[in-house]
């Protein structure tokens, strides 16, 4: 097992690899921003010009001024590929000429606007698909995106902004980008920016700050680049520390783990953790080890319907095969830079906590012994609403256990009256408390009570002297009996 925590991840050196050996593919930075106006072409345009000091190759793709003097400023000194022209519905637009571009072949390309939809005559509807294209042919990327352009925040900006987004860039672009950068402006400086007419010019600026740009907008939209950001940047250094076998945790940042095992029938285990989760604004995850054990169609069925229950939640929910849960789960853990692992105390009756105190220990048990580093939040079952209205609802007494206990109790007393010639009548109560035991192990607590009953009176009717009667005349025998 140890061998495994130390193996490098093939998968993740080989994308280190090709990252530091060049490979064939271009590498793609992309400056992010919560808005519009905090600054993402100024910053690509300003770090263009350090690189071409520095000897690099760089012309202009596409770059989008606004009308923003100070943005255009910096296009000075930079070469332009001149756009191609498209006509639209009788209009006159100018996209990026995506063939010019190849064929000058530069080191590095800056491509304003990802988000972008191309018009029509394009050879890709999507500006990120040109910005694929180039990739593809070894030429790096220099590109800008506001965080609500991202596919996946599309309903939550919505939500947000009252406005649909209708220009969306796939998530996976993101995350195969080589670099991000956030251009981070606080709301207050952004709406000054639009007060001093930096960003639009006064008559839509107005209009913005009364609709889009409100502060409570800016910040909302703010928040969600800080956290696209951090997300990307945690799966880096994740990435780092698979490719170079690096024992987690690095606690750069919380990662919580919810260890779900066969035992946690309720959602207090959940709950916990998404609790923990929200206590420390970190992402969340709820693992699941499927073992053999796993083979029915109701343990199935439980187990699909507790981690629906953790996805609703908005944990991210994994499975893997094994055999050791603990120890797959502390593997699991440290390759993922976990930073605190939550697990359940399997329920378990009084008398079980008094005689077997041990009993509980289990993955959980195991988990805290060999966490490490790893905090283990040990949590109880709590929502018993279920196992309540469970209990509260009147079932109808099922008589066949009993009849069942009664007929095996019959057989024993068959048993013992054929044996009673050869054997001590301490031997032949052995016969009964096997009978017993079986009713205990195959109906449960009440029909073995029963049993317990009519073995202890036909024991002493039939065996014990003087027989016949439920008279016990010999202190040795009330020992047998009992």
């Amino acid at each position: 097992m140890e061998d495994r925590i130390d193996r490098p991840d093939p998968d993740a050196l080989l994308r280190q690899t090709t990252h530091e050996m060049g490979g064939t593919r271009g590498r793609l930075k992309i400056f992010v921003g919560a808005a519009p106006g905090v600054g993402k072409t100024f910053e690509m345009l300003t770090t263009a010009h350090r690189l071409i000091r520095d000897g690099v190759d760089v012309v202009v793709g596409i770059v989008e001024t606004h009308g923003r003097s100070e943005t255009a400023a910096l296009l000075d000194g930079l070469e332009v590929v001149p756009r191609r022209v498209v006509a639209y519905r009788g209009q006159t637009l100018t996209e990026m000429d995506l063939d010019a571009i190849l064929a000058r072949q530069p080191r590095l390309v800056l491509v304003d606007e990802l988000a972008h939809t191309n018009g029509s005559g394009s050879r890709h509807p999507k500006r990120w698909m040109d910005v694929e294209e180039l990739l593809a042919v070894g030429i790096d990327v220099f590109t800008t995106v506001n965080i609500q352009h991202l596919e996946s925040l599309n309903d939550i900006v919505a939500g947000i902004t009252r406005i649909r987004v209708r220009e969306t860039v796939p998530d996976t672009v993101i995350d195969r980008a080589d670099e991000i950068e956030l251009i981070d402006l606080t709301p207050a400086d952004l709406l000054q920016r639009l007060r001093e007419g930096k960003v639009y010019t006064a008559p839509a600026a107005a209009r913005a700050m009364r609709n889009y740009f409100s502060p409570g907008n800016l910040t909302a939209l703010r928040e969600l680049a800080l956290r696209q950001t951090a997300r990307q940047v945690d799966a880096q250094l994740i990435d780092h520390m698979r490719s170079n076998a690096i024992n987690g945790p690095w606690a750069a940042g919380e990662r919580i783990l919810v260890c779900l095992t066969l035992q946690d029938v309720d959602g207090s285990l959940l709950r916990y953790g998404r609790r923990l989760a929200e206590r420390f604004h970190a992402p969340w995850t709820v693992l699941h080890v499927e073992t053999s054990r796993e083979a029915g169609v109701t343990i199935r069925q439980r187990t699909a319907s507790q981690m629906h229950l953790a996805q609703s939640m908005g944990a991210e929910t994994v499975t893997i095969p094994g055999q050791d849960v603990a120890a797959e789960t502390l593997v699991w853990a440290r390759r993922h830079n976990i930073t605190q692992i939550v697990a359940g105390r399997p329920v378990s009756s009084p008398w079980t906590n008094w005689l077997m105190p041990w009993a509980w220990a289990s993955v959980t048990r195991i988990l805290a012994d060999r966490a490490g580093d790893i905090p283990v939040h040990v949590v109880g079952a709590t929502d018993v609403d279920g196992d309540v209205e469970e209990r509260s609802e009147k079932r109808p007494l099922a008589f066949s256990p009993y009849i069942a206990a009664t007929g095996i109790v019959a057989a024993a007393l068959v048993l013992s009256l054929a044996l009673r010639h050869g054997m001590e009548v301490q031997n032949v109560s052995l016969t009964f408390l096997t009978a017993v035991l079986g009713v205990a192990l195959g109906f449960g607590l009440w029909p073995s009570l029963y049993a317990s009953v009519m073995a202890v009176l036909l024991f002493n009717f039939f065996f014990l002297p003087p027989l016949y009667t439920f008279v016990i005349s010999s202190p040795d025998n009330i020992a047998a009996l009992v």
